[in-house]
């Protein structure tokens, strides 16, 4: 038996500071809701969820990019829904003006509605959203979807001169006189069938993007779930861990207690 060196005490001491740490580390991890507190815990976890959030960022960002290009689809949608109520019933007054029996006073009160129509047509195709042209050539956007995954955008320019179906500059006619009405009914079903290739291409917009959005949010989810799995703590699990660790430093401080007591029994040896 020695009294200068208390080898139980020490091996007691030592475990109950492993015990310890072990504790304070399961305890971070309940706190926090991480598996990784500190970098040493799992280096390669940590690095592989950086890469993770990193491409849930880029996705997410993606995913708010497409949302602003289908909410920009759809507003053009929305005013050439306008511009094809205008152009039914521009038609419908291009018809009744080449009645014979029109007089002139009626094919002029026929005519000021019929510019009128043209003046909302004019007015709706020259809208912007967010300060950009809902009707321009260069409306064909290639849209960021995020981790190099993008939608190019058809162009929706039912005004575009190159066409040769320049749709306000067709309604340039009037209804003064049934053979300008005649012209008219012609100009517009020539903006019709424009106005139909148009909105033909924003609903074709509207579905790659709508398809892009559900893909997109699919990634997410699975991305997310992938780092979840390396970064979340099960509660559960370290729970019982934790509770181990606490009975281990409590029996280890107990321990410890009676180590330190041990050499007093050398006292025996010199009565």
């Amino acid at each position: 038996m020695v009294i200068n060196t208390n080898i139980a005490a020490l091996t007691s001491a030592n475990n109950l500071d492993q015990s310890t740490t072990a504790l304070n580390e399961s305890l971070a991890r309940l706190s926090s809701g991480s598996k990784i507190v500190n970098a040493s815990d799992d280096p390669a976890g940590l690095a592989e969820s950086m890469e993770l959030n990193e491409q849930i960022g880029e996705t997410n960002a993606g995913t708010a990019n497409v949302s602003n290009a289908l909410a920009f689809s759809q507003t053009q949608d929305g005013f050439l829904q306008q511009v094809s109520s205008a152009l039914n019933q521009m038609a419908t007054l291009a018809t009744e003006a080449q009645d014979p029996t029109k007089s002139p006073d009626e094919l002029a009160d026929y005519d000021s509605q019929y510019q009128a129509l043209v003046d909302t047509i004019n007015s709706a195709l020259g809208q912007n959203f967010n300060g950009t042209a809902l009707f321009s050539a260069n409306n064909g956007y290639v849209v960021d979807a995020g981790n190099g995954t993008t939608v190019t955008m058809s162009t929706v320019n039912p005004t575009d001169t190159t066409t040769g179906a320049n749709l306000n500059l067709a309604l340039a006619a009037g209804l003064t006189t049934s053979e300008a009405a005649a012209t008219a009914q012609t100009d517009v079903q020539g903006a019709i069938t424009e106005l139909a290739t148009a909105r033909g291409n924003v609903g074709a917009n509207e579905e790659q993007l709508t398809y892009a959005g559900n893909e997109l949010g699919v990634l997410s989810t699975n991305l997310a779930s992938a780092n979840s799995t390396i970064t979340d703590v099960d509660v559960a699990k370290e729970s019982t861990n934790y509770a181990k660790e606490q009975i281990l430093v409590q029996s280890g401080t107990a321990m410890l207690a009676q180590a330190n007591q041990n050499p007093q029994s050398i006292l025996k040896l010199l009565q």
